[in-house]
């Protein structure tokens, strides 16, 4: 037997180890941008939401290694069930510690158990479908104590904000021209691919204002498209979308902070600052309502009570309040894929337009002027033709 399948008898543990090479990131997002099919994810990410889980999974790890709790209980958050749903393996609540691991090290999963080499570095909880279940139904038990603290949470955001909110005071200058125009708001989030692939004819025919909220914007170059505007704390987006030519807005902390203008200033790229509580998406949506947007469309952002939960506590009120704000402009993308009719198109018009010429003219050929009038085009092609090949022109025979 080989030494592997020895230390597996020797601990009681039948199970068939896997192997991989740790991939190490506190911020799961940055993680995922480099993550490798086949690598061991090691994050440290309480309450694993949709959008990083679904980004996880399509990197295709081998296994993810939580130094937090996959799910606290504080709501049911759909993370956990969707990489299990994939296949991976999850094992969560190993400890901080584990985020020592150096990026590359060679470790060896059995069961709940973390090695390198022969060194056992970290014992967790390895999730199932089962202990998800129970997690998710535990969690639902507590939402009556976060709704009260969204509830909260909203009165402080409004006392901090209600100049920004029912004013729009604070809100800066662009040079975009956004007024009488619909605003696309991109933001890489629950199914933002497929609902851009699903809005191009949308795209093409109004030509919104795309704006890329942080990767949003890349999202927008990927589909083959160049976004107008670009608005964040930039720590997500690429170098390519930073120099494609959109105005830069930085989303600034309220008291003009912006970390993200180090990196501008850096790559002499030209920007403008935004000092606001909430979070970039909701700052997009304020800007777009301030500057006469006539429709705001929101692709990949936050609309429902776990969605807002996905964000944390700080997010949740910015959003909800941002949405009431805008009201009545704002949509979202789903609704105009699914009602969106596209106005008839040049080709179609010019099909339509031959379609109606030939059934008036199969119309004229029933009826004796038609008849007459056919056969004089007849003659006259006849004639025309005789000529040019020296036939003489033809002569109907007397009547």
């Amino acid at each position: 037997m080989t030494n592997v399948v020895r230390a597996l008898f020797k601990r009681g543990n039948t199970a068939s180890p896997s192997e991989g090479n740790a991939q190490v990131d506190k911020r799961t997002k940055n993680l995922t941008r480099r993550l490798q099919a086949g690598a061991i994810a090691v994050i440290n990410h309480a309450d694993i939401d949709r959008v990083a889980a679904e980004s996880l999974v399509e990197a295709k790890p081998l296994a993810v290694l939580n130094a937090a709790k996959s799910t606290t209980g504080r709501y049911p958050n759909l993370g956990p069930g969707i990489i299990l749903g994939a296949g991976i393996k999850l094992i969560d609540d190993l400890g901080a510690d584990v985020m020592q691991i150096k990026e590359g090290t060679r470790l060896r999963l059995e069961g709940n158990k973390i090695f390198a080499g022969e060194k056992l570095i970290a014992t967790g909880i390895e999730q199932t479908r089962a202990t998800n279940a129970a997690a998710m139904e535990q969690a639902r038990v507590g939402l009556s104590v976060q709704i009260e603290a969204f509830a909260a949470n909203t009165m402080e955001y409004l006392r901090r904000e209600r100049e920004l909110l029912l004013d729009g005071i604070g809100v800066p200058e662009v040079r975009t021209k956004i007024d009488g125009r619909h605003v696309l708001i991109v933001v890489r989030g629950y199914s933002y691919k497929e609902d851009l692939v699903s809005l191009k004819s949308y795209i093409r025919e109004y030509r919104p204002v795309l704006v890329g909220v942080d990767g949003g914007a890349d999202a927008i170059i990927e589909e083959g498209y160049t976004p107008d505007m670009i608005i964040g704390d930039m720590d997500s987006v690429s170098d390519e979308a930073l120099r494609c030519g959109a105005e830069i807005v930085v989303h600034a902390y309220r008291d003009g902070r912006a970390p993200g203008t180090q990196r501008l200033d850096r790559q002499g790229i030209d920007y403008i600052t935004f000092p606001a509580t909430g979070t970039s998406e909701d700052v997009a949506m304020l800007l777009a309502d301030d500057k006469g947007a006539e429709l705001i469309v929101a692709l990949g952002t936050h609309a429902t009570l776990i969605e807002f939960l996905d964000k944390g506590r700080a997010g949740m009120a910015s959003t909800f309040l941002t949405r009431l704000r805008v009201g009545s402009r704002l949509v979202d993308a789903k609704g105009v894929s699914r009602l969106y009719h596209a106005r008839i198109s040049t080709g179609q018009a010019i099909g339509f337009a031959l379609v109606g010429i030939i059934s008036v003219l199969v119309a004229l050929g029933v009826t004796p002027a038609g008849q007459a009038f056919y056969g004089l085009i007849s003659l006259s092609i006849s004639n025309f033709l005789g000529g040019l090949f020296g036939a003489g022109p033809f002569l109907p025979p007397l009547m």
